[in-house]
């Protein structure tokens, strides 16, 4: 998970305040100490974190819960409030025709991200389309051609062209018909002159609907005055972090960016085309603090499964599913990613209960439930609750496995529509108490 071990170490300081028998004034300055350690750990400045915990503090001294609330609850809720209000507003980038200028120094990502962001458009239905201006590093081309043959996006490029300039007309000539051209511009070591004006020649070309800085997450703190001086030079209308996944400086990152009001519209989240996402601070947090993602869990099926998405994820949450709406999840899911940060996006630390090295296997073991479903009939899809043994003894037969693994199968989809259907309705407030108190034991 990104910051992983800052969601940890948060997580555990809420289990802290969902174990105490009454909240007061101590086990909230208790809290407050858990919070400043975690944030600090995570390297994001120290005023952030004082301000921060003395707001959570105040509203939780000063608050009274809403009615029919538990104080304990009430509690978790400001904290996930004020964390959310620390990593700023959420800006959203239109999906529309349009031209996106990406800007930034050497070595931040900036031509890998390309290929992410058109890979995040492809998958939204737009047809992107490169253009290559670095005219300075060498074989920045080839990077970026490469990239776009691996991605099937178009790429104009003058391998031997000295002027950015000269470049980016004939590319927007070339590229007419696509419906987002991703302009790759060179880099330096610092902002000097040089580049400064490069990128104002190239900006009075282009004319970009969007001007986006790509940021290495690692450099912690540092981003935020780099993202400042970016953004008094050019108006950046967006940031996107990398490396946000392997960093443990990754919290500084973030709320550095995001104090100075230029808004974060993207993360990276590792190295394969489709590990970037959208940044959003509220479904963020929510996830931070084990809290899940449902929206995102949405959207992920609905690029992966198409109109019937939403209503296949919801049946899987309300637990009225068959073992053939089963297999059609399974499906789903095995296209969606690997295991562990599609966990992420479930409630109630969900990714918690399966170790970093139980990974593997489960997903083996979910890809022999799919061949031992392959064995089934239709009927018995339908109505698991009709196989007994004799039907047990002929799949297990037909899959090449044993009567214990399709005995494992069906208790896995009993178990997981007892869970799933546990999600959903008013039992929320009272669930999340439980996983609070409950969720580190035996995990």
């Amino acid at each position: 998970m990104v910051l992983e071990s800052m969601g940890e170490a948060l997580r555990t300081t809420l289990k802290k305040i969902a174990n105490a028998p009454f909240i007061d004034a101590n086990a909230i300055k208790e809290l407050t100490r858990d919070i400043q350690r975690a944030l600090l750990q995570a390297d994001v400045n120290v005023k952030l974190v004082l301000n921060l915990t003395k707001k959570i503090e105040q509203r939780a001294l000063s608050e009274r819960p809403p009615a029919g609330m538990d104080s304990r609850v009430h509690l978790v809720n400001i904290v996930n409030d004020e964390l959310t209000k620390l990593l700023g507003a959420l800006r959203e980038v239109p999906l529309k025709k349009q031209t996106i200028m990406m800007v930034g120094l050497y070595g931040q990502g900036k031509t890998t991200t390309c290929g992410k962001l058109a890979r995040y458009f492809q998958k939204k239905g737009l047809r992107p389309a490169f253009i290559a201006c670095d005219v300075h590093r060498p074989a920045a081309y080839d990077q970026l051609k490469q990239i776009a043959d691996a991605n099937r996006v178009p790429v104009f490029g003058m391998p031997y062209e000295t002027d950015p300039v000269k470049i980016v007309k004939m590319g927007l000539a070339e590229h007419k018909n696509a419906d987002v051209i991703i302009v790759d511009t060179s880099g330096r070591h610092k902002l000097e002159p040089e580049l400064i004006e490069e990128m104002k020649r190239i900006f009075d070309e282009v004319k970009p609907d969007e001007k986006f800085l790509v940021l290495d997450a690692t450099v912690g703190q540092q981003a935020g005055p780099q993202a400042k001086a970016f953004h008094d030079v050019v108006g950046i209308t967006g940031v996107i972090l990398t490396k946000l996944d392997g960093t443990a400086r990754g919290g500084g990152a973030l709320s550095a960016v995001a104090e100075t009001g230029a808004p974060i519209v993207f993360i990276g989240i590792g190295e394969k085309s489709d590990d970037m996402e959208k940044f959003d601070p509220a479904r963020f947090v929510s996830r931070l603090l084990g809290m899940g993602d449902l929206q995102s869990l949405l959207e992920k099926a609905q690029e992966v499964a198409g109109e019937d998405a939403e209503k296949t994820a919801k049946k899987m949450m309300s637990g009225k599913f068959t073992l053939n709406d089963m297999y059609e999840q399974m499906e789903m899911l095995s296209g969606m990613g690997p295991l562990k940060k599609i966990a992420e996006m479930l409630p109630f630390g969900m990714s918690g209960k399966l170790k970093e090295d139980d990974m593997e296997a489960t997903q083996a073991r979910l890809k022999k439930f799919r061949i031992i479903m392959d064995s089934m009939t239709e009927f018995e899809l339908g109505n698991p609750s009709e196989i007994k043994a004799s039907r047990v003894q002929r799949i297990a037969l037909g899959s090449g496995t044993e009567a214990k693994d399709v005995k494992e199968l069906l208790k896995f989809y009993n178990m997981s529509k007892r869970m799933m259907k546990g999600f959903g309705g008013r039992r929320m407030q009272k669930q999340l108490m439980k996983q609070l108190q409950f969720g580190g034991k035996g995990a």
